[in-house]
């Protein structure tokens, strides 16, 4: 199992974690705004979710396995609610799945779904190198039409990347995974479904 697997899916310490933004600022071009945001949902609709990830996250991947398709069925599928995946990630090994999952540029999540759902079969070795080389060898054997080193390589996409995750600590103070933002403000434990579904229900 992976070391970062087992480091949960908390941001470092303060004191750290503001030398990493700092850094990443620094190190951040102009994005592309031609780069596509992940999405499901009728852009029109009444509630908007925006949920902060990181792909190296156990809990965003139970996330995506236990509570998403039920919020899909009640609320995103009857139009009810929109939501954006936004990138928040941790670790280097996250930060080159972000790009795997904007690589195709289009919009849509089934890559992204992919990789949280085989989220196993990746996330673990020791190095940043394995999780690499089983990122690699796990994509290359789907049928997603897209070339992993020149995906891994784009400095657009990483650059988009690491801007949600610079604004996701400037506009809304994130500092762990998964966080859900409903209508612009942040919802308290987003894998706990009865809640979530009455806070809701509250707003249609």
């Amino acid at each position: 199992m992976s070391l970062f697997f087992l480091l949960g899916c908390d941001s470092p310490g303060n004191e750290q974690s503001e030398k990493k933004d700092n850094l990443i600022k620094n190190e951040v071009s102009n994005t592309d705004s031609k780069i596509k945001a992940i999405y499901e949902g009728n852009v029109d609709a009444k509630i908007s979710l925006i949920i902060y990830e990181s792909l190296t996250c156990g809990h965003c991947a139970s996330f995506h396995e236990d509570i998403y398709p039920i919020l899909k069925k009640d609320f995103i599928d009857t139009g009810l609610a929109k939501i954006e995946f936004r990138n928040f990630p941790l670790d280097l090994a996250a930060l080159n799945a972000s790009k795997i999952a904007h690589c195709k540029n289009d919009g849509k999540s089934n890559i992204l779904h992919f990789l949280y759902s085989n989220q196993k079969e990746w996330v673990q070795g020791e190095t940043i190198e394995d999780l690499n080389k089983n990122l690699k060898k796990l994509i290359s054997e789907q049928n997603f039409r897209i070339n992993y080193d020149k995906c891994i390589n784009n400095k657009n996409i990483e650059d988009y990347v690491l801007n949600d995750r610079i604004n996701a600590v400037k506009n809304y103070n994130i500092e762990a995974t998964p966080t859900l933002i409903i209508n612009d403000k942040k919802f308290d434990n987003p894998q706990n479904y009865k809640k979530l579904k009455k806070s809701l229900e509250k707003l249609i």
